[in-house]
């Protein structure tokens, strides 16, 4: 157990002295999108969007995903440019002006897009965690926080519930501020910003 307080101490030196870091949780429609949209803006623009999302898997069409895009492409006004980075996330943001505002929505996303994949999880949150420590800028994460509901009654849910939940540990150990949104309201629940 002491070996945990260290690093979690360690941790929390870091996040004091990293970049802005951002991390907006929440459930499905608990208004964490747009959250973190007002979060990025008040920040000098132009801002990034890095979209995690596919429109479908297998090559079927997913005209539930193209409604939810949609909605949130219509939401953002002028200024903010969209990159898509399915996978490669940390390739995506070493490849933006570090200084630049970005709004990564959404890892829960971009985290099923692995698992499904049978990617390494932890190479790839270990990749990702380095790309955010490298940026300049303010960045804000989005993710759901999955850990709230029943057991999954399958090894692949249950497995994406426990990813989901160790990404969103170990980002929010680095990030500056993390933020609960429930049913449109932000919870602050990490504030280390100087």
């Amino acid at each position: 157990m002491p070996k945990r307080a260290g690093h979690g101490a360690r941790l929390m030196a870091e996040a004091t002295s990293a970049p802005e870091l951002v991390l907006v949780l929440g459930g499905a429609r608990s208004g964490k999108s747009r959250f973190a949209e007002g979060e990025t803006v008040r920040h000098p623009g132009p801002w990034t969007y890095v979209a995690t999302a596919q429109l479908g898997y297998g090559g079927q069409p997913d005209p539930e995903m193209e409604a939810r895009v949609a909605l949130h492409r219509g939401r953002r006004g002028a200024g903010w440019e969209t990159v898509e980075a399915p996978f490669d996330l940390a390739a995506a943001l070493g490849a933006l002006p570090p200084d630049r505002p970005v709004l990564v929505d959404c890892l829960t996303l971009w985290l099923t897009n692995h698992l499904l994949a049978d990617h390494d999880l932890d190479a790839e949150a270990a990749a990702l965690e380095a790309a955010l420590v490298a940026r300049l800028g303010p960045t804000i994460c989005v993710a759901n926080e999955v850990g709230f509901g029943i057991v999954p009654d399958n090894a692949l849910a249950r497995r994406f519930r426990d990813a989901a939940g160790l990404l969103n540990q170990r980002l929010a150990a680095r990030a500056r501020k993390v933020v609960l949104v429930v049913a449109g309201l932000p919870l602050t629940v990490k504030d280390v910003t100087p």
